[in-house]
C-alpha cells in the first residue's frame, strides 16, 4: 500500500491512497482524514485503505485522479518524534578519517542517534530555504520508517514488527554550524533545519524480498544539479538495522505511533583499483565527498550547495519503477 498527504491549506493535509505505479490517487475521505489517524488505529483502518488501494490498482476506482508529487506535503507533515540514526558506520569512518580521528569501539555496537525537529517537515518538492550559503548547505539521502506503538525494552527482532511504513528522507544539514554546536557537548539544533520526505510512504510488503532483516536491499540514487552523484546500495552495509535503531530508542522509553526513525546517510565502502582507493558508488551527502577528497588529496575541493542548486533523491524497485516517488528540491534564499 502507498500513502501520501495532499496539501489542503491545513497543517496536516489530506490523506490519499496512491496507486502502485504512482500514476493515480484517491482521497481516503470516509476512512481517515490524516495519516496520524491511521497510525493511531492501524489494525482497524489500514485494511480499509488496503481495499481502496487494490481497487485503485485495478483501475475500477470511479473517483481517482492523476497523482502529482508537487501537491504533496511530507507523508506525515508533523510527527510526535523524529529520531535520526547513523546506521552506516562507513560514513562515520570516512568523516573521522578525514580529520585523523579514530572511531570509538562503542560506535560499532551502539548506534549514534539524535533527536531532530518534527514540528515542520518539508514536502518532496518544497524548496529548502536557508538564510545564508555560508552555513554550508548539504543534502543527506536516507531511508526512514514510521512506527506504530513499540513498548519500552522491545528487542530489535520484535521492533521490526512495529514498522508500519517506509519512505525516503533528505535530512538537510548546515555543515558549517555543526562544529560549534557539537563543541558545546549538547548535540545538533540550528545545524539541522527542516527534513524533507518522499511523496509516498509504503508498507513493507511493497518492497518484496528487498525488505530483509530490517534493511532495504535496493539502490538509493542522489542527483545533484542534474548529475548523478550517488548510486549507493542501502542494504548490505547498513551496520544497524531499523529493528536495532528502534530498539535503541526503546531502551528507556516507549515509542508511540507516528514516530519517524531515520537511517542516517546511506554510505558504501571504497574499493582498491590498481592500488588506488576509489568510491565507485558515489556519495549520499557532500560532507562524505569532501571527506574522501581530504583522505586522497589532503584537502576538500567540492563546495557545499548554493542558492539555485537542485537535489533529487529516488529509489527504484527491482522492476525499475520508482517506489516512493522522488524528493526533488531546490535550494532557495530566505526572502
Amino acid at each position: 500500500m502507498k500513502l501520501a498527504t495532499y496539501k489542503d491549506g491545513s497543517r496536516d493535509g489530506q490523506l490519499v491512497v496512491v496507486s502502485r505505479d504512482l500514476a493515480s490517487a484517491h482521497y481516503a475521505t470516509g476512512i481517515a482524514d490524516t495519516l496520524q489517524q491511521v497510525l493511531d488505529d492501524w489494525n482497524f483502518l489500514s485494511p480499509q485503505l488496503e481495499d481502496l488501494y487494490q481497487t485503485l490498482n485495478s483501475g475500477k476506482s470511479r473517483h481517482a485522479f492523476p497523482f502529482d508529487p508537487k501537491n504533496c506535503m511530507a507523508p506525515l507533515p508533523r510527527a510526535y518524534q523524529w529520531a535520526d540514526g547513523s546506521a552506516y558506520i562507513n560514513h562515520v569512518e570516512l568523516v573521522r578519517a578525514a580529520r585523523n580521528s579514530e572511531v570509538p569501539e562503542s560506535f560499532y555496537t551502539d548506534p549514534l542517534m539524535y533527536q531532530g525537529g518534527s514540528d515542520d517537515f518539508l514536502g518532496p518538492c518544497d524548496k529548502v530555504v536557508c538564510a545564508d550559503e555560508a552555513y554550508g548547505i548539504d543534502f543527506e539521502a536516507e531511508i526512514a520508517v514510521i512506527t506504530g506503538d513499540v513498548p519500552m525494552k522491545t528487542t530489535s527482532e520484535e521492533a521490526i514488527e512495529g514498522v508500519r511504513l517506509l519512505m525516503l528522507a533528505n535530512d538537510v544539514s548546515l555543515r558549517n554550524l555543526i562544529p560549534g554546536e557539537l563543541g558545546k557537548g549538547f548535540g545538533f539544533l540550528q545545524s539541522k533545519p527542516a527534513t524533507a520526505f518522499s511523496p509516498v510512504a509504503v508498507t513493507p510488503d511493497e518492497l518484496g524480498d528487498a525488505w530483509q532483516g530490517g534493511r532495504v536491499h535496493l539502490t538509493l540514487q542522489s542527483t545533484w544539479n542534474g548529475r548523478k552523484v550517488g548510486l549507493c546500495d542501502a542494504g548490505p552495509e547498513m551496520t544497524f538495522s531499523f529493528g536495532q535503531l528502534i530498539a535503541h530508542i526503546c531502551k528507556t522509553r516507549n515509542v508511540r505511533a507516528g514516530s519517524i526513525v531515520g537511517s542516517g546517510t546511506v554510505s558504501n565502502k571504497g574499493v582498491e583499483v590498481n592500488g588506488k582507493k576509489d568510491w565507485p558508488k558515489g556519495y549520499s551527502c557532500i560532507a562524505e565527498k569532501r571527506a574522501i577528497e581530504t583522505i586522497l588529496d589532503g584537502k576538500p575541493s567540492t563546495e557545499f550547495m548554493k542558492f539555485g542548486d537542485t537535489i533529487r533523491i529516488e529509489m527504484k524497485g527491482k522492476d525499475g519503477e520508482s517506489l516512493f516517488g522522488a524528493i526533488d528540491q531546490q535550494i532557495a534564499q530566505l526572502a
